[in-house]
């Protein structure tokens, strides 16, 4: 039954047509069985009008237009030869219907007022000879009926079709939007893990710097002390080869990693190793957290560890050789307040802006991208007397 249904739709003409030649034979049937008895019009007459009749049915959705004007000549053509109403002017109901749904707007209308005439034009011309003017005025009523109700079919078909289609397309515009907004989280996604990369590569390139110089300073002095500094940079550039697969690993698209461990990310309970990687690579930092320690969201926590990061950063390439640190982490009921401080000679503020001295990198860019995903608020510059100031507030409910 599925295949014969669409086959059926595949091949309108050929359903339609199938009508049209039972309704030109009920037709004829009906003219010869008639004829003589009292009926107007002759076959001769009657056989034509009906044939056309027809044809306006076989091909009313090919040509609905044309067709609608075929029908509207025939009957016009019934009405001067005087061939009374017969089974095949059931065709006018038909095409009505059509360009009603699927004509053009004046077609339509022309198949609307055509129907609201047919009954009382054929009730002047055929008068029922018992009716009296009442009785005929009700069954010229009655006889319009039914052309109004195929109108009104197919105008509602036409209505409900052009719902459907302005629901399609209205679904598949917000299909398009939201494969663009996709896209866009994409593109941010990828922003936040170059400016993570930038993090990774910034701190633990520096703390490898600070060491290796270290170890070649005192390489005959201190053997230990060099020992101790060359594996201080080979765990920094392992812990950073690390974090730099698992942010590359994510930038692959297409491409499913066959292996390798993802690194987490780093949080607030981090600090206390990154304070002391710095620490270990000659830059004195005061840390103290004031407060109830309590979890947090990860983007707050991972912003947090990241302006730090970034700020001992740029303290150790800024500050100078006896520049010293403070970091200050304090939990508040509604938030996570953070201070970092040095008293180094500090740089000219536009390079912290541009990320460095040498206009790489995004500094305190990224850092104000960091903390306005979260919500929050930053304020960084130079401290009186000297040094530089990176102040910070993280709500932990996100601002709407």
């Amino acid at each position: 039954m599925q295949r014969l249904y669409d086959f059926l739709r595949r091949h309108p003409t050929w359903v339609d047509s199938f009508w049209a030649v039972a309704l030109l034979g009920i037709t004829g049937v009906n003219i010869v069985s008639v004829d003589g008895a009292g009926h107007h019009g002759s076959v001769a007459e009657s056989l034509p009008i009906a044939f056309f009749l027809c044809v306006a049915v076989a091909l009313r959705r090919r040509m609905p237009e044309r067709m609608l004007v075929l029908a509207a000549a025939m009957g016009f053509v019934q009405l001067v030869v005087d061939v009374e109403v017969m089974t095949a002017d059931f065709a006018l109901l038909v095409i009505i219907y059509t360009v009603a749904a699927d004509g053009a707007r004046w077609a339509s209308r022309f198949a609307l007022a055509g129907g609201l005439c047919a009954g009382t034009l054929a009730q002047l011309r055929w008068p029922a000879d018992e009716a009296g003017a009442l009785g005929g005025v009700l069954i010229a009523v009655f006889q319009t009926v039914p052309f109004a109700l195929a109108w009104v079919l197919g105008d509602s078909i036409r209505t409900r079709r052009a719902y459907l289609a302005q629901l399609e397309e209205r679904a598949a515009r917000l299909e398009k939007e939201r494969e663009a907004q996709a896209k866009v989280a994409v593109a941010a996604e990828r922003a936040r893990i170059a400016r993570e990369l930038h993090d990774v590569v910034a701190h633990n390139v520096s703390v490898m710097v600070v060491q290796a110089d270290g170890a070649a300073y005192v390489m005959d002095a201190a053997p230990d002390q060099a020992r101790k500094a060359l594996e201080t940079i080979s765990g920094t550039g392992r812990q950073a080869l690390a974090e730099m697969r698992r942010l590359l690993g994510v930038l692959r698209t297409g491409e499913h990693q066959e292996s390798g461990e993802y690194v987490p990310q780093p949080d607030v309970e981090q600090l206390d190793e990154l304070i002391e990687q710095c620490r270990a690579s000659g830059l004195p930092v005061d840390f103290k957290v004031e407060g109830t320690p309590r979890p947090l969201p990860s983007g707050v926590e991972l912003t947090a560890y990241r302006i730090v990061q970034e700020a001992l950063t740029n303290t150790r390439k800024h500050g100078g050789p006896n520049a010293g640190a403070s970091v200050r982490l304090v939990y508040f009921d509604d938030g996570l307040g953070l201070l970092v401080e040095d008293d180094g000679k500090g740089a000219p503020h536009e390079l912290y802006e541009e990320g460095g001295a040498d206009g790489q990198g995004h500094g305190l860019i990224g850092m104000r991208e960091r903390v306005g995903m979260v919500g929050g608020t930053l304020d960084a510059g130079p401290r009186p007397g000297g040094g530089f100031r990176i102040s910070a507030l993280l709500p932990l409910k996100p601002a709407h």
